[in-house]
């Protein structure tokens, strides 16, 4: 083989050195996956809008607003429909008609015989209470003619002491007489045994004498009599207040079985004026009217002749006029992260939409709000919250309905993402806002109001 031979200082080129260039794909590979890395390396510092998402629905603000449902007050049958559903209808406006379906109310002149009742009652009432009338009179009479028996008694008392004054005087004076006439006779009998009187002066001083003492024994029987008839006086005082003790008792008796009979008779009058106002107000709830104006949205008891027991829905009504307002729920943990009038980004069904939940400000199809309400007391363990329209941005589409679904979340402060990354792989809460600042602002500007006020004083 014959060596190539080439002149001294001629540069020499060899094609394998260029076989073993680096290929320009991997370059390009190098070069994009650099890029993305330093991509990814400066998004981690880009800021990321912390948020609380929840699902809910939408509502009204105002409780009144919200749809209802009527019930019926009483149970009863379906009679007639006098609206479709989807009727417009304005309050006191009769939706739904129904029959009675209890036994006590089927007679159709119920109200009539009830007042007959009344009236019997009433009458009962008046002549009861002429009764009482009469007994209180009764009781009275009564009384005087007890006072009047009691005076006669004392006065029959005071006129037989009288008497028996008498006859005690007439009875010593007889006593007097009877010594008298004993000593005159002891004397005429010793003058005739001295012979000094004759036995005709000493038999008239004797018949004197059994005269004097005849005169004694009626006295003595007379005063006895007098004082017998005293003693009865006396005991029939006391018959007399226990006869009449007994006629007034019997008398107070009947007055008080009288009243209490009327307050029983009271008692029943009342019973059926309530009878009678109830019956008068029940037959008031055989229509069922609006109770404000709204749509029937919904016939929940549609069939003629079902019965509806007390209580139950028949019909849903949905206001026309209504604020609409968002119901979310939010976890415990993130309650203490909201606070009212903090703007939220909500996501209505039916609407299409771009969302960015870090970056609230890239996606479109998503509505402005701002938190309205917020609940103490929590609910199978979440708290509700109330979101309304944000003024200062686009308004809600114009064709939401009540009950609809919806996605919103609530927007927190701003952090770098690779602290939001952190977050989320430690399961760290959300940054707590900042209150402390705004409090020391606000205390300082009511303190600089108040000095201002006493300034102008």
């Amino acid at each position: 083989m014959n060596a190539i031979k080439k002149p001294v200082g001629e540069q020499v080129h060899y094609t394998t050195a260029d076989l073993l260039q680096t290929p320009a794909l991997g370059r390009n590979l190098a070069y994009w996956c650099a890029g993305i890395f330093t991509a990814l390396l400066l998004a981690l510092f880009l800021p990321w809008t912390q948020n609380i998402r929840s699902d809910g629905t939408l509502t009204a603000l105002n409780p009144a607003d919200r749809p209802q449902t009527l019930p019926s007050v009483i149970s009863g049958r379906v009679e007639r429909w006098h609206v479709p559903e989807g009727q417009w209808v304005t309050k006191g406006d009769t939706i739904l008609s129904i029959s009675e379906v209890k036994d006590k109310y089927f007679d159709p002149a119920l109200l009539t015989r009830l007042q007959e009742q009344m009236d019997a009652k009433q009458g009962t009432q008046q002549a009861t209470n002429e009764k009482v009338k009469a007994l209180a009179k009764q009781i009275k009479a009564l009384e005087a003619a007890r006072q009047f028996s009691l005076n006669k008694a004392h006065n029959k008392i005071l006129q037989t002491t009288y008497k028996l004054r008498s006859d005690s005087a007439d009875l010593a004076a007889s006593q007097t007489d009877y010594k008298i006439a004993q000593v005159q006779l002891e004397r005429q009998d010793a003058l005739y045994r001295q012979g000094l009187k004759s036995l005709t002066e000493l038999e008239s001083r004797r018949l004197k004498f059994q005269e004097t003492q005849a005169k004694l024994l009626s006295y003595e029987n007379k005063y006895a009599s007098t004082q017998q008839e005293l003693v009865n006086a006396r005991l029939e005082i006391q018959s007399l207040n226990a006869e009449y003790a007994e006629k007034i008792a019997k008398a107070q008796s009947d007055l008080s079985s009288t009243r209490s009979y009327l307050f029983t008779n009271d008692g029943e009058i009342a019973k059926l004026q309530n009878e009678i106002s109830s019956t008068r107000i029940r037959s008031g709830f055989y229509h069922l009217r609006a109770p404000q104006d709204g749509y029937v949205v919904k016939a929940l008891k549609a069939g003629i002749g079902e019965t509806i027991k007390e209580g139950e829905a028949v019909a849903t009504i949905s206001p026309r006029q209504h604020q609409l307002a968002v119901e979310l729920y939010v976890k415990p943990m993130d309650l203490p992260l909201l606070r009212r009038g903090q703007e939220v980004r909500l996501q209505f069904d039916g609407w299409p939409a771009l969302v960015f939940s870090g970056w609230p400000g890239t996606g479109f199809g998503t509505f402005g709000g701002r938190i309205a309400v917020i609940d103490n007391v929590g609910s199978q363990g979440k708290y509700r919250i109330l979101v309304v329209p944000d003024k200062k941005t686009q308004p809600w589409p114009e064709a939401l309905r009540l009950g609809s679904g919806v996605y919103g979340w609530a927007l927190l402060q701003d952090v770098p993402l690779w602290y939001e990354l952190w977050r989320q792989l430690n399961g760290f809460p959300a940054n707590y806002p900042e209150t402390g600042n705004s409090t020391q602002t606000k205390n300082k500007s009511e303190i600089k109001n108040n000095n201002a006020d006493e300034t102008e004083v």
